[in-house]
C-alpha cells in the first residue's frame, strides 16, 4: 500500500509542477527569448530539414500508419482468424496487483497520448481552435502518470525482456500468428513480440517523454545540454520535433499491434493483465518454455 501512496504522491507532485509551469513567464513575455530569429545562423542548419519534414512528410507517414497497420490487422483476422484457447482449465497467477496497475496506468496514458497526438499532427483537419489547445494540453498532462511507471515497469519486467536464440525462431514464424494451427512455441514468459514492445515501449517512452516535454515547455534554458552538445535552443527544438515525430511512428504502430495480439489475435489474452491470471492451455502453446518450468514448480 505504501508504494502505491508515493505513485500517488509523486504524481500529485508531477502535476502540480506541470500546471506552475503553465502559469509561468516562460509562457508568458519570456518565452522565445533566446530562439533565434529568422536568418541567424543556427548550429546544425536544421530549419530546411524540419520545414521539409514537418510541411510533406510526417502527416502522411502517421496517416499511412493510422491506416496501414490495423488494415493489415484487419485482414489477418478475415484471413487467419483469432486463435481460441479453453478458459475452464486451470489458470496460473502470474502478474500481481502492483504488476497489473502499473501496466493499466501506462495503458490508459497511451490510449489519451496517442489520439491526442494524432489530433495534433492534423490540426488542421480539426481546425485548429480549442479542440487541438486541449489535446496538446491532455497529451503533455497524461504523459505525467506514465513517465511515472516507465522506470518501475522497465525494473519489474527487464528480466523477463531479455531477448534469447529462441526469439530467433519465433521472428522467423511471426509466433504462428500467420497459422490457422495451433502450434506450440518455445517462448518464456514475454515472447519476442512482447520483448520488442518492451522495449520500443520503455526506451521509445523515455525518448518521447524527454523530446516531448522539450517541446511542451519551449523555453527552458537548458545549459547543460548546451555546453554539451553545442546546439542552439532552436536546434534543440527542431531536433527534439524530428525525433519525437520518428518515434512516435514506431510507437504508435507498435502499440497497435501489441493491442491487436492482446485483445483480438489471442482471444480472451487481455483478461491476463486485469485478473492476473494466465489460462494453461495458452501458456502450454504460446509460452513453452515458460509452461515447463511452471510445471516442474507445479504451478500448474
Amino acid at each position: 500500500m505504501r508504494k502505491y501512496i508515493y505513485a500517488l504522491i509523486a504524481l500529485l507532485g508531477l502535476a502540480t509542477v506541470a500546471f506552475a509551469a503553465t502559469d509561468s513567464q516562460i509562457w508568458g513575455e519570456m518565452r522565445i527569448q533566446n530562439i533565434l530569429g529568422y536568418g541567424q545562423e543556427e548550429t546544425l542548419k536544421l530549419g530546411a530539414w524540419f520545414t521539409l519534414l514537418q510541411s510533406k512528410y510526417f502527416a502522411w507517414v502517421f496517416l499511412g500508419v493510422l491506416i496501414g497497420v490495423p488494415t493489415v490487422f484487419f485482414l489477418h483476422y478475415k484471413i487467419v482468424g483469432q486463435k481460441v484457447f479453453p478458459h475452464s482449465h486451470k489458470k496460473h497467477y502470474a502478474f500481481n496487483l502492483f504488476h497489473r496497475t502499473v501496466h493499466q496506468i501506462a495503458a490508459v496514458s497511451f490510449l489519451v497520448i496517442i489520439p491526442t497526438g494524432f489530433i495534433i499532427v492534423f490540426g488542421d483537419f480539426f481546425g485548429g481552435g480549442t479542440l487541438v489547445r486541449m489535446a496538446k494540453n491532455l497529451h503533455g498532462i497524461f504523459t505525467i502518470p506514465f513517465a511515472i511507471v516507465i522506470l518501475p515497469m522497465a525494473l519489474m519486467w527487464i528480466k523477463e525482456a531479455i531477448f534469447n536464440l529462441e526469439d530467433i525462431k519465433w521472428f522467423m514464424i511471426l509466433g504462428g500468428y500467420l497459422s490457422k494451427e495451433k502450434r506450440i512455441i518455445n517462448a518464456t514468459q514475454f515472447n519476442a513480440g512482447q520483448k520488442m514492445w518492451y522495449w520500443v515501449c520503455v526506451l521509445g517512452g523515455l525518448v518521447m517523454i524527454l523530446s516531448g516535454a522539450m517541446m511542451f515547455f519551449m523555453d527552458f534554458k537548458i545549459e547543460m545540454l548546451h555546453n554539451l552538445t553545442g546546439l542552439s535552443h532552436i536546434d534543440m527544438l527542431r531536433a527534439s520535433a524530428i525525433v519525437h515525430n520518428v518515434m512516435g511512428f514506431i510507437l504508435v504502430a507498435v502499440f497497435f499491434t501489441h493491442i491487436y495480439m492482446a485483445a483480438v489475435a489471442i482471444k480472451g489474452a487481455i483478461h491476463s493483465i486485469i485478473t492476473g491470471y494466465v489460462e494453461e492451455e495458452e501458456v502450454k502453446f504460446l509460452h513453452n518454455a515458460w509452461y515447463k518450468k511452471l510445471k516442474e514448480k507445479g504451478k500448474f
